[in-house]
C-alpha cells in the first residue's frame, strides 16, 4: 500500500548509504545528495557496471511504447522523461518508431489498441521519418515525445555527476553497512531476494552489432508475435539490438538460439544487417516482481529502503523512484511506487 504517515527524518539532512551501484543506486545518490543528505555509495564490484544488469540495458525512455504491458507507464513514465532531460545533455529526443512485417499486421493492431500511439504512419511517412526504411513497411506508429541514450556514457556520466555531488563512492565493497547511517537504501537487486521474496530474475540478451550501411535516427521496434525487437542507434554506425525476455535466472552467455533470433528479427528489419559486425554480446539478470513494475519498500521505521524490480523500466523510472524516495525522507510524502 501507499505511505501516507509523516517521515521521522522531516526536513533533516541525513547520513545514507546506497548499496548497489547499477541504474537504481545511481539516481538514488544523486538525487539524495542534491538534496543535502550526506551519501555514501557502496558496490560490491570493483570495477564500475562489471556485475549490473544495467550496462546490459537498451535505456530506452519510451513510456507510450512500454505501456503496451504496463499501462502505469502513461502516468509515471512521462516525469522519469523530464528528469533525465534535466540533467544529461547527451539524450537523444527523437522519439520512438514502431513497425511489422506485412504479415505480422495484427500485431499492429494488438499494439495499437494497448497503447493508442499519438501518431499513424503510412509507407510515406515512415520513408519519411527513416529514410533507409523505406518501400520496407505499410504502416508503423510514431511516439515522438520518448527518448533513448547510449548506455555506457549514460552511467559514466551518473558517475561522474555523483562524484561532484560529493558522494563518497567505495567499489569493491561486501559487506552491508551498520554504523553512522541513518537511513540504507538497498538497491542490489536480485542479492536482496531474501528480502523480497517476490523477487525473481528475467533473463535479457542483446547485442551490439555496426555497420556504415543503414542509419536510423532513432528506436525502432519491430513487432512479432515470438521474437519482438528493437534496435537503438548508438554512435560510429552502432546499432544495440535486444533483447529477449526469458523467465530464467541463468547467468550464462547469450545462446546460439537467441543471437540467431535477434540476428533474423534485425535482418527483417533491414537486409543490410546482415553484413553487420557482430561487436558485442552479452546477457543479463533482471529482477522483476509479479507486476512487473519496480518499487520502494519502507522497512524498519524508514531506516531501510529496498529500491527493487526494475524490470525493462529501469533507466526510465529510476528517477522516478529516486524522487519518490527523497520526498518521503523528506516529508513522508505518498508516492505510487513506495510500499511499506
Amino acid at each position: 500500500m501507499e505511505i501516507d504517515t509523516p517521515s521521522p527524518h522531516a526536513n533533516t539532512p541525513l547520513a545514507i548509504s546506497v548499496v548497489g551501484a547499477g541504474i537504481m543506486g545511481l539516481w538514488q545518490a544523486l538525487t539524495l545528495a542534491r538534496r543535502g543528505h550526506r551519501v555514501r555509495l557502496l558496490e560490491r564490484s570493483p570495477t564500475p557496471f562489471t556485475e549490473s544488469a544495467s550496462r546490459y540495458a537498451g535505456a530506452m525512455l519510451a513510456p507510450g511504447c512500454e505501456s503496451e504491458t504496463a499501462p502505469e507507464l502513461r502516468t509515471l513514465g512521462p516525469r522519469g522523461l523530464a528528469l533525465w532531460r534535466e540533467i544529461y545533455p547527451d539524450l537523444v529526443n527523437a522519439g520512438s518508431l514502431v513497425v511489422a512485417a506485412a504479415r505480422d499486421h495484427t500485431e499492429l493492431a494488438r499494439f495499437e489498441k494497448a497503447t493508442e500511439p499519438p501518431r499513424t504512419l503510412d509507407a510515406t511517412g515512415i520513408a519519411a521519418l527513416e529514410p533507409d526504411l523505406a518501400g520496407r513497411f505499410a504502416k508503423g506508429f510514431y511516439f515522438p515525445d520518448e527518448a533513448h541514450m547510449e548506455t555506457p556514457r549514460a552511467l559514466a556520466f551518473l558517475l561522474d555527476a555523483i562524484r561532484a555531488a560529493g558522494v563518497a563512492i567505495e567499489f569493491g565493497v561486501w559487506r552491508m553497512p551498520s554504523d553512522n547511517v541513518d537511513v540504507l537504501i538497498d538497491c542490489r537487486g536480485l542479492d536482496a531476494a531474501s528480502d523480497l521474496p517476490t523477487l525473481r530474475g528475467v533473463r535479457g540478451e542483446r547485442l551490439l552489432i555496426k555497420s556504415d550501411e543503414i542509419r536510423l535516427s532513432r528506436p525502432v521496434r519491430l513487432l512479432h508475435p515470438r521474437h519482438p525487437l528493437y534496435v537503438v542507434p548508438w554512435s560510429g554506425g552502432h546499432f544495440l539490438v535486444g533483447a529477449t525476455v526469458i523467465e530464467s535466472q541463468d547467468m550464462g552467455p547469450i545462446t546460439v538460439r537467441s543471437a540467431l533470433e535477434l540476428l533474423g528479427a534485425a535482418y527483417t528489419l533491414h537486409p543490410a544487417f546482415g553484413e553487420a559486425e557482430i561487436v558485442d554480446t552479452g546477457a543479463g539478470i533482471r529482477p522483476a516482481f509479479p507486476d512487473n513494475m519496480p518499487h520502494a519498500e519502507i522497512r524498519d521505521g524508514g531506516q531501510r529502503i529496498l529500491v527493487n524490480g526494475a524490470f525493462r523500466h529501469g533507466f526510465l523510472l529510476a528517477p522516478v523512484l529516486a524522487e519518490a524516495v527523497a520526498g518521503h525522507l523528506a516529508q513522508g510524502s505518498p508516492h505510487p511506487l513506495l510500499r511499506t
